[in-house]
């Protein structure tokens, strides 16, 4: 007899409606309201799939930007300091 490979059933998620999407674009849109819906929505097991995957996609996005504005103002204050200090002696 063949065997069949018997693969795991994947997760489904049912799709998201526009006014869903709207609804949780508009929150997300609330300062500190929405970092802290994002956390929950990231992490909580209840959470629709999609939603899921974008709250963790926004917070991906979030720390990118908050580590290449740190860059960019080491990079601009090193910048800086060296024409103050230069001018000053």
């Amino acid at each position: 007899m063949e065997q069949q490979l018997q693969h795991p059933p994947q997760p489904t998620a049912e799709s998201m409606s526009v006014k869903d999407w709207f609804l949780t674009l508009l929150v997300t849109y609330i300062p500190l309201v929405g970092l802290v819906m994002l956390l929950v929505w990231a992490f909580d097991s209840n959470t629709n799939l999609n939603k899921k995957n974008f709250a963790k996609a926004s917070l991906l996005w979030m720390v990118v930007g908050i580590a290449l504005a740190i860059i960019i103002f080491v990079l601009f204050m090193g910048a800086f300091l060296s024409l103050v200090g230069t001018n000053m002696e």
